[in-house]
């Protein structure tokens, strides 16, 4: 079987992707009855006093962390497939490239407020 791989964006044209690894189980409340599309989980920030750190909010807690660059690159690729008269080609077109990802490693620090 033969799958050809297209990139029609052109090498310095493709989007860059970047992978977010936590360590542990992110898990969902029971009201989401396993439907976990489009659902924001937390909010993702950049520090810009030093470069590559990352800040992740999720509910009450905060994670720190570090942009790491990967060894080898990855492709994130869409298969399209072709049925001409049970010729039944396929295909995979190519997305994005990711090179980087952002790397949580540590315990989450719990966030309190004060109350008044």
């Amino acid at each position: 079987m033969e799958i050809r791989v297209k990139c029609r964006c052109g090498e310095e044209e493709c989007s860059e992707w970047a992978i977010v690894e936590l360590q542990g189980v992110v898990e969902t409340q029971a009201s989401f009855q396993g439907s976990i599309q489009n659902l924001e989980i937390g909010r993702l920030c950049h520090s810009d006093s030093s470069q590559g750190t990352y800040t992740f909010t999720v509910g009450y807690h905060e994670l720190v962390g570090s942009k790491v660059t990967l060894k080898k690159p990855l492709l994130v690729l869409k298969k399209l497939q072709f049925d001409e008269v049970s010729g039944k080609a396929t295909e995979l077109e190519v997305v994005g490239i990711i090179r980087t990802k952002i790397l949580f490693k540590t315990r989450p620090k719990p966030l309190i407020s004060g109350t008044n």
